[in-house]
């Protein structure tokens, strides 16, 4: 009988084929893994999961008595139960240091789409609305010489740094939660705590994984201590930011405007005020989407999961101590 595993939200499939041929994969997409009974039979007997934010819980793992590991297809891993995992002998692993110029790419694409007001202007030449000359009503702010300020360099705010720096000469601000030397070095970078970031930055942009402390970090008292002029940009988590705060802020006119790739409920439902407001730009999680990073990730993803199920210790291993 050959050995099972699951790929749930895999897209690049054709990765799976360079799996020993001991393998069987059960392919699932877009489907409820709480309900739906084919994957809840397949974890009978899976022994390895590779795919993309499917939640690794006590439910999940309790009807998975054969899993060995879980693969994630991305750098964060906040959908894994890592505790539980560890106590039932489950590897855990993800993707990193692969996607990061490509999202830091995509983060600062959007902080200028929203700055230059670059979809809005878009929609403003295709619905015939360009007659003449520009008027101020349609006037965008500056990105070059701006301050920009980072929660979280690390290694895709690093990369987001770089690019504002050397390419728009902004000034840098960052608070993380230690020095990050390098980007000091290579990018003027300036330490600082969250409020005097928040107060003189024209832009927040917003990278710290979701922990527990970070869970909301963005908030009403956050966004009142930001410049009426600012823009705040996430490229973070959804649940790093109070939603409906922001949405307030934007709605009193507290901040000048957002740019938004993720976002608490994903996909955005679509009475999400934050789709109500020209001054928001919203992308859906795109952050790494090309193809190249993409294939690079899931070639890492599925290099994880076969060692992991043949004794191997696999590169990205998150939990080590299940090993011990």
């Amino acid at each position: 009988m050959k050995r099972k595993i699951i790929a749930y939200n895999f897209e690049l499939t054709e990765n799976l084929n360079k799996l020993p041929d001991e393998f069987e994969v059960e392919i699932f997409d877009s489907i409820n893994p709480k309900t739906d009974p084919a994957f809840i039979e397949a974890l009978k007997d899976a022994e390895g999961i590779v795919g993309l934010a499917l939640p690794v819980d006590q439910q999940l793992l309790e009807r998975a008595p054969k899993l060995k590991i879980v693969s994630n297809n991305s750098t964060g891993y906040n959908n894994l139960l890592i505790e539980e995992m560890t106590k039932r002998g489950v590897m855990g692993t993800n993707t990193p240091g692969v996607l990061e110029d490509t999202t830091a790419d995509a983060i600062f694409g959007i902080l200028i789409a929203s700055a230059r007001r670059i979809a809005e202007l878009d929609q403003f030449v295709k619905s015939g609305s360009w007659k003449g000359h520009l008027t101020t009503a349609e006037y965008a702010i500056d990105v070059h010489h701006k301050t920009l300020g980072i929660i979280g360099l690390g290694k895709i705010g690093s990369a987001i740094a770089k690019r504002a720096h050397l390419g728009f000469d902004m000034n840098i601000l960052y608070h993380n939660r230690k020095r990050n030397v390098m980007a000091e070095k290579n990018y003027q970078a300036v330490y600082c705590d969250l409020d005097k970031l928040l107060k003189e930055s024209d832009f927040v942009c917003l990278m710290t994984p979701l922990t527990r402390e970070t869970e909301n970090i963005m908030g009403e008292r956050e966004f009142k201590l930001m410049k009426k002029s600012a823009i705040f940009v996430n490229g973070s988590r959804g649940k790093t930011v109070d939603e409906s705060a922001l949405i307030d802020a934007l709605r009193n006119k507290e901040i000048h405007g957002a740019a938004l790739d993720v976002y608490q409920i994903e996909p955005i439902k679509k009475d999400n005020p934050l789709l109500q407001f020209p001054n928001v730009v919203t992308t859906p999680h795109m952050g790494s989407s090309t193809y190249e990073t993409e294939l690079k990730m899931a070639e890492l993803a599925v290099e994880n999961l076969l060692a992991g199920l043949t004794g191997k210790r696999p590169k990205n291993l998150i939990n080590p101590e299940v090993l011990k």
